[in-house]
């Protein structure tokens, strides 16, 4: 599998929700090309391969669930480490990556997985939780996130909350300054 990131523009996360919704579809139809471009490419070499989109999966319960979980290939890619906020916090692009991937049968050298833990005793994002989500580390309360996350208005869903994302010291990369505990 090779992992791809594209990264968000800081103004999806400085700006009103809308604005996030349509920043990430724009962003979600470059990583689309970018899948594809990869794609050809490798098919051109003689190997399969089957794109992974962002916003891909099968809609089940007025909900879309991904074929599998990107931040979690994009952690074991080496692309950067899932904070207590529950994202992907990329040393260069922080919690603003997008993620897609190519499934393929060509033999691949996998890159090493990242070896940091940037929150440390932070717990900005798990305090300003609306829907108290993120206190366990290990069973994220999904469900309840989603439920504060999303709205629908006119028949269509909006995206209500993102503060986790908003809210996290390393929203934009981290701060060469700052010293990480391996």
């Amino acid at each position: 599998m090779i992992v791809l990131g594209s990264p968000f523009p800081r103004e999806a996360i400085l700006g009103d929700p809308d604005g996030y919704i349509d920043i990430r579809n724009a962003v979600n139809e470059k990583m689309n090309g970018i899948e594809k471009d990869v794609a050809k490419r490798i098919k051109s070499e003689g190997y399969k391969v089957k794109t992974i989109s962002g916003l891909g999966g099968k809609w089940v319960n007025g909900r879309s669930h991904g074929h599998i979980s990107l931040k979690h290939a994009a952690e074991l890619a080496g692309l950067g480490i899932i904070g207590k906020n529950y994202l992907l916090i990329n040393p260069e692009y922080g919690t603003l990556l997008w993620f897609g991937a190519v499934l393929t049968d060509a033999n691949l050298v996998p890159d090493e997985k990242a070896q940091y833990d940037l929150c440390n005793d932070c717990n900005i994002c798990i305090d300003m939780c609306p829907s108290k989500a993120l206190g366990d580390r290990a069973s994220f309360g999904k469900e309840e996130c989603i439920g504060k996350m999303f709205k629908m208005v006119n028949k269509k869903w909006k995206i209500n909350c993102f503060l986790c994302r908003k809210v996290c010291p390393h929203r934009f990369g981290i701060d060469p300054k700052l010293k990480i505990i391996d």
